[in-house]
């Protein structure tokens, strides 16, 4: 089973939400999801990731999911580091 920690776009027309979520990959785009992993508002102030369970990531990485480059560049920019 191969598993991708992605990001699912959430919210109304140009008011984007997103959650962080490890989904497999061969599901379809509106699949069903494994775990959350946290959120994301791009029209937060600070463009953070609100509730992230570091943990969680980093046990779904030694289990093999891999993130796409759009999740590891929102955890770089956040410096949370997998």
């Amino acid at each position: 089973m191969s598993l991708k920690i992605r990001l699912k776009r959430m919210g109304s027309s140009k008011k984007p939400f997103f959650r962080v979520i490890v989904v497999d990959e061969h599901m379809s785009g509106k699949g069903r999801r494994v775990e959350d992993l946290g959120s994301y508002n791009p029209k937060n102030a600070a463009n953070t990731i609100i509730n992230f369970k570091k943990e969680a990531l980093e046990q779904w990485v030694k289990k093999g999911a891999v993130m796409t480059p759009a999740v590891a560049g929102l955890l770089k920019k956040n410096t949370v580091k997998a």
